[in-house]
């Protein structure tokens, strides 16, 4: 019963730690300063994969639909923690914002 138990929890910490695929979101922004915004979140035993070009899909997709013809990072992301715990922290957010680009249309 013992041995069960430690492969069990072996088997739990080893698919906790993968690497998973996370996809970014608009999550805030301004038309008028041209910016946008996009988060995604992961917990604790996650080891997070995100595309950049998937990225840039989403924000540009956003500022064409203000009016703009493209977006490009700023650089840099922030990580906050949105579910704190008493040893740490459960799960973060990740958002990374983005300027849109080109002329914008009236």
């Amino acid at each position: 019963m013992k041995k069960h138990l430690v492969v069990s929890l072996v088997a739990l910490l080893a698919t906790g730690c993968m690497s998973t695929q996370k996809d970014w979101s608009a999550t805030g922004g301004s038309k008028s300063d041209g910016t946008v915004k996009l988060s995604y979140q992961h917990g604790l035993f996650e080891s997070p994969t995100v595309s950049e070009e998937q990225a840039i899909r989403v924000a540009s997709k956003r500022c064409q639909a203000w009016g703009y013809s493209s977006a490009e990072a700023f650089g840099g992301v922030t990580k906050n923690c949105n579910s704190p715990s008493a040893n740490g922290c459960n799960s973060w957010l990740i958002t990374k914002e983005y300027q849109c680009t080109g002329q914008l249309q009236q």
